[in-house]
């Protein structure tokens, strides 16, 4: 083999490595980065999940006194007095 062709050879060889590297190391990065928003949606999602349930317990609370100051018949648009 002559040297050109060892030359073009090598050069080929290097450069398709390093071709493979490359989209390796973008593939791995695209995966961290696409785990990473998988982990801020589920801390968003339970972020969401304690407020709505801290809403509720308030809404719960509001509604209990609510009914102790105004007793509510079954069926009855008017306050019982």
């Amino acid at each position: 083999m002559s040297r050109i062709a060892k030359a073009t050879l090598f050069t080929s060889v290097v450069f398709a490595g390093l071709a493979v590297w490359g989209v390796h190391a973008q593939q791995r990065k695209e995966q961290e980065t696409m785990y990473m928003g998988v982990i801020r949606d589920e801390a968003r999602q339970a972020a969401k999940k304690k407020q709505r349930e801290q809403e509720l317990l308030e809404s719960l609370k509001k509604r209990e006194i609510y009914e102790r100051v105004q007793a509510v018949g079954p069926g009855s648009n008017t306050p019982l007095s």
